[in-house]
């Protein structure tokens, strides 16, 4: 068992092919070698630029090492470097009393959201505000963990009045992006700011016409050089979580501000929409 998580391991592959790898390649890989935690916490685009090579290149080698792609090397490269219980929590450790992680969690979600506060770029914030006030259709992408939050945001943009919907199947982005038109919005949820598919629908709905708005906890991801806005989330977790818990409390909490801030411009049509809401859903409660 030990051999095979050796054989397994990515700075063993890498060590492996290291004589058979381009220049460029050795020099993704000695930066791997000597860096595997920095690694970990790290887009592709910032790697890239770190290394001034292209994000293809990085790409190629992962492929050569025999993973999916950058994300799928990195998930690779915490299981050999971080300790097991960090993929539950960074902060939490075994030993700790239920009273202890609660204080803990807890203080991990309180610094997202004033971490999050603090990168706010209040020109893009009121730009992407009187893009939906004036909007005709708004899409809201997210994949995973960000599909709740997308889900969320079409919840509360909804009960406002906005014409608007929530997609977490790939094949329904592309599908509504490719209707998009100029008087639309497309926002997009990524912790990563790496997903694919949300990116891929992003694209689409850029080429349409559609404004594009991407939030995402990486300053410098693909994600971010896709769209016209972007709104930075702040979380003290790294890539490999299978959840990234704290920054989800960022997301929302950027969510509420915007569509508290597009009620008071819509004030007439928000009242108007809650008012017919709250009667349409009377019935439903004892």
């Amino acid at each position: 068992m030990a051999h095979d998580m050796e054989l397994n391991s990515p700075l063993n592959k890498i060590r492996g092919i290291y004589n058979s790898m381009t220049a460029k390649e050795k020099e993704i890989g000695d930066y791997i070698l000597q860096n595997p935690q920095t690694i970990i916490h790290l887009s592709i685009t910032e790697l890239a630029e770190n290394l001034s090579v292209a994000e293809a290149t990085i790409f190629r080698l992962c492929k050569r090492l025999g993973y999916r792609g950058y994300q799928d090397l990195k998930i690779a490269l915490a299981s050999e470097v971080v300790k097991p219980i960090e993929h539950i929590h960074e902060e939490i450790t075994e030993n700790d009393e239920i009273s202890i992680i609660a204080q803990k969690v807890f203080a991990s979600n309180v610094e997202a959201i004033k971490d999050t506060l603090s990168l706010i770029d209040n020109d893009i914030l009121e730009q992407v505000v009187n893009k939906l006030v004036h909007a005709r259709k708004v899409d809201f992408y997210g994949s995973g963990g960000s599909a709740i939050i997308a889900l969320d945001a079409y919840h509360k943009f909804f009960r406002i009045g906005l014409n608007c919907n929530a997609y977490s199947d790939a094949h329904l982005q592309v599908m509504s992006a490719s209707l998009l038109t100029n008087q639309d919005i497309a926002i997009a949820f990524s912790h990563s700011g790496s997903n694919k598919d949300v990116i891929d629908a992003i694209k689409l709905a850029k080429e349409n016409g559609a404004t594009t708005v991407g939030i995402t906890n990486y300053l410098k991801s693909p994600l971010s050089k896709e769209v016209d806005f972007v709104l930075h989330t702040s979380a003290r977790e790294t890539l490999f979580r299978t959840e990234a818990m704290s920054s989800r409390l960022g997301q929302l909490s950027l969510i509420d501000a915007i569509n508290i801030a597009v009620s008071i411009k819509l004030q007439d049509k928000t009242l108007n929409s809650l008012k017919k809401i709250r009667e349409a859903i009377a019935i439903k409660r004892f």
